[in-house]
């Protein structure tokens, strides 16, 4: 409230000092004229500024906003004509009869003539075009900042949510990964140790490699690699894994942890237990974009919660959304016929930029 009051005092000191300057003006021009600075110059040039002010004021607060800022141009062009003529005529008046003893007017002024209301015209209409270019400008930089306020807010809002979507990952996926660590111990199995040692390397990934935005395309697939691995182990000897990637040469940078909650769903809701159980899963990198296929057979199960389900994949979801644009990836999921699939086409980026 104290600032707005601070600023309301500051723009009124600022359209006094412009007022009087402008008179300023006007007395240094009458006086080369005439050679001659008095009171009655004074006068006139306080008089004749009155009119631009009320051509001024009239178009800042009531022809700009209702016609101006609404694009009705045909009316703001009638309407600024129409004032600026009623400005100028009421300068003449005002100076050629109520005053024209008092300011002692010349006769040529008293005429009334063409050329000097063609002069207060186009003398007006600076006045008007002058204040108007500072109104919409002040209106530009006033729309910059705010523009720049809403983007860094929605960049703060953006940030906070991403850590969000990362912080329910991470359990998830953690309690996907001790519950089959729990499963084979229950049976002694001997690749329990290599389990829980592939198992820190992930974990390693999720926690440290994967904090940023964007990491190394070669990183990802790796942890990839040892999630595939992980999740072999405990299915069946008889499931088809058909897992295909390209060797990584470049430096490119995707966005981590968008495939493991497909990946996890297929090894989890897929394979029913039929003998013809198949995953089949492939990365494939097409000049800029890397398109990653996943396909698997499933049985939905009794009680199946569907509503509670799939919050990993809803994550990525929301994670493409806010760190891609739109152009820059596609995603398909379908259910048909006891089959799912996944295609998701992403955009690469060059050193995370």
């Amino acid at each position: 409230m104290q600032k707005h009051l601070l600023n309301k005092r500051y723009k009124i000191i600022g359209h006094i000092l412009f007022w009087m300057a402008s008179v300023v003006f006007l007395c240094f021009i009458f006086f080369i004229y005439s050679r001659e600075f008095d009171f009655t110059t004074i006068a006139k040039s306080v008089v004749i500024n009155a009119g631009f002010a009320i051509g001024v004021y009239f178009n800042l607060n009531i022809l700009i906003s209702r016609f101006l800022i609404r694009k009705q141009y045909i009316y703001y062009i009638f309407w600024l004509v129409v004032l600026i003529s009623l400005s100028s005529l009421f300068i003449q008046l005002l100076i050629v009869y109520p005053l024209r003893q008092f300011l002692e007017v010349s006769e040529q002024l008293q005429s009334l003539s063409t050329e000097t209301h063609s002069a207060f015209f186009f003398a007006t209409l600076f006045y008007i075009g002058i204040t108007t270019f500072l109104k919409l400008f002040k209106d530009w930089l006033s729309l910059q900042d705010l523009n720049y306020k809403l983007a860094k807010t929605e960049k703060e809002k953006l940030e906070a949510e991403l850590k969000s979507l990362k912080g329910q990952l991470n359990p998830h996926f953690l309690f996907n990964s001790l519950n089959n660590i729990y499963s084979l111990s229950l049976i002694k199995s001997e690749k329990v140790p290599d389990l829980i040692l592939r198992l820190s390397d992930l974990m390693r990934h999720i926690i440290y490699e994967s904090k940023d935005n964007f990491i190394s395309l070669r990183k990802e697939l790796e942890f990839v690699d040892n999630f595939v691995a992980l999740q072999r182990i405990r299915v069946a000897e008889n499931t088809i894994i058909n897992y295909e990637k390209p060797q990584i040469t470049s430096s490119a940078h995707i966005a981590p942890l968008l495939f493991e909650p497909f990946i996890d769903n297929a090894f989890k809701h897929g394979l029913p237990g039929t003998e013809n159980d198949y995953i089949n899963m492939s990365f494939k990198i097409d000049g800029d974009w890397l398109n990653f296929d996943l396909e698997n057979n499933f049985a939905e199960p009794e009680n199946f919660d569907r509503k509670n389900s799939g919050i990993g994949i809803s994550n990525v979801k929301q994670r493409l959304k806010h760190l891609y644009h739109t152009k820059d990836y596609q995603l398909e999921v379908k259910e048909e016929n006891y089959t799912y699939s996944v295609h998701l086409r992403l955009k690469l980026r060059d050193n995370g930029n």
